[in-house]
């Protein structure tokens, strides 16, 4: 079995940098602190057998075999299944704590399935949810356009992006959102990739477009720095782990 033990944003690793395993937990577990277990636990076949979802309420700092990583630099640690698998494990962590009452009658809810629980009282069943999020490249020429957000924590640029809202379809949200943090308008919407984005609970889908019309005119309210740039003037990029960073790189790696 191996171990997926969060605290906050962190989980726990070996001093290797590895998710633990073994018939035991690396360290005492009370009651409480388990979250649920998945018996077909990997996506995509690299780990076959149960994972416990764990939860602590304090991080682990004594022991010098074990580690605590914060779940966005484990990405550059772990395998790539074993980094997917994180995530959604961080996910049911967060559902967990987010689903401890009925919405329609105030019960207990508790665990039905694996991923899933269910009123006691009323029988209402709950699955996580996702809040999905577009990202897009907009192109014009030579140029790509790209955007500091007062949300990062780093001197790094990005890509237009902005959750979708009900009654819109991706490609609509894509150009909605460019509108509204640029005051531009685009065509040729072309699906690039999804990632999951379990930052807490994050689908982010990929897009691709070209500028049609407007002049720059960065949204303040979430914008603090934006514009068109070559791919000799770049600003500093995006974390390796992030769909931007790959929407980025393809665009530079393309002759024009």
């Amino acid at each position: 079995m191996k171990y997926f033990i969060f605290c906050q944003g962190d989980i726990l690793l070996t001093s290797e940098g590895a998710v633990p395993f073994g018939d035991c937990p690396p360290i005492e577990l009370k009651p409480w602190e388990k979250v649920t277990v998945l018996k077909n636990s990997s996506p995509r076949g690299g780990w076959e057998g149960a994972v416990l979802v764990a939860s602590l309420s304090a991080p682990v700092t004594n022991r010098p075999d074990l580690q605590m990583v914060p779940l966005r630099k484990s990405f550059h640690i772990l395998p790539a299944e074993d980094y997917q698998l994180a995530g959604k494990c961080a996910e049911l962590v967060y559902f967990h704590q987010n689903s401890k009452f009925c919405g329609v009658c105030g019960g207990e809810m508790r665990w039905q399935t694996e991923i899933s629980k269910q009123c006691r009282e009323c029988g209402k069943e709950l699955w996580p949810s996702l809040a999905t999020a577009i990202i897009v490249r907009v192109t014009k020429g030579d140029e790509i356009l790209m955007v500091h957000a007062h949300t990062f924590r780093d001197r790094h640029y990005g890509l237009v992006a902005g959750f979708v809202e009900t009654g819109e379809t991706l490609e609509e949200c894509v150009e909605r959102e460019v509108w509204e943090e640029t005051h531009l308008r685009v065509t040729n919407v072309r699906y690039f990739a999804s990632q999951p984005w379990p930052y807490p609970s994050g689908l982010m889908v990929g897009f691709t477009a070209d500028y049609l019309s407007g002049e720059l005119q960065l949204q303040k309210a979430e914008l603090s720095d934006g514009g068109w740039y070559k791919k000799d003037n770049l600003p500093f990029l995006p974390d390796t782990s992030s769909i931007a960073y790959r929407l980025i790189q393809d665009w530079i790696s393309q002759e024009q």
